[in-house]
């Protein structure tokens, strides 16, 4: 459930204010540590479980990417955000399930975490009547536990391998396919998961020149996923605060 009313807080919008200042900084100072161009890091600030005034205030403050992992809450939101006259570029970032795309493919701008085959057509064929096509990644599975979700680099499973499903992307009239996305495994040190990213990148992007956006990190690694060349990192609670505290 969302709060619908748009009045932000001031003593909220200062809280929000100092957070992204704070994430700004640490952004900056990762790509700077690497050598990289700030501007090549989007911030997608996750407002999962967050109200839509929440939304609100973060776009008022220059946040231009907003991140949501179920639709049930994600579509009244992003609703209720537009009829406030403010359209932020939606990225879904959950696991997804088929009979959901029709419903994703109207607000989000973006979809991180494409991970079969079947996933990839559905969201084409619901994509299909779109302006502009919706931005895909392909959800990469680096421990090979398929419960937590992801597309399996190097393998021939013509439903769930890593390059059949890019592939169905590709060929998605709806679909822009532009890169990949990973969650550290559990257990998994960063170093070893955004390295292991890194690599499946690499060998991606010979086959797929054009996918170069590369989503991974949160809210404790994304200094180390700017390392290994995340170009888009995922901040929620860093950014938000904890949602117990919330009124």
């Amino acid at each position: 459930m969302t709060d619908s009313s748009a009045t932000v807080r001031p003593d909220r919008r200062a809280e929000l204010a100092a957070g992204l200042a704070h994430i700004r900084t640490r952004i900056a100072d990762a790509c700077a540590e690497v050598g990289r161009d700030r501007a090549e890091v989007t911030m997608i600030a996750v407002t999962k479980t967050y109200p839509a005034s929440d939304v609100l205030a973060l776009a008022g403050l220059g946040v231009t990417d907003m991140g949501e992992n179920r639709d049930q809450e994600a579509a009244g939101k992003a609703a209720e955000v537009a009829a406030a006259g403010v359209r932020p570029r939606w990225h879904f970032i959950g696991q997804l399930q088929r009979n959901k795309a029709r419903s994703v493919v109207r607000y989000a701008d973006a979809v991180h975490s494409v991970d079969s085959v079947r996933l990839a057509r559905a969201l084409a064929s619901a994509a299909a009547d779109r302006e502009s096509p919706l931005d895909a990644m392909v959800q990469v599975s680096l421990d090979g536990d398929a419960a937590r979700g992801g597309a399996l680099p190097g393998s021939a499973d013509p439903g769930a391998g890593l390059e059949p499903v890019a592939e169905a992307v590709a060929e998605g009239s709806g679909l822009r396919l532009v890169g990949l996305m990973a969650v550290a495994p559990l257990g998994w040190e960063p170093d070893r998961a955004f390295a292991r990213l890194a690599e499946v990148a690499g060998a991606f992007r010979a086959v797929h020149p054009g996918a170069t956006a590369l989503s991974a990190g949160m809210s404790g690694d994304f200094e180390i996923a700017i390392r290994y060349g995340a170009t888009h990192v995922r901040v929620g609670s860093a950014l938000l605060g904890m949602r117990p505290t919330l009124r």
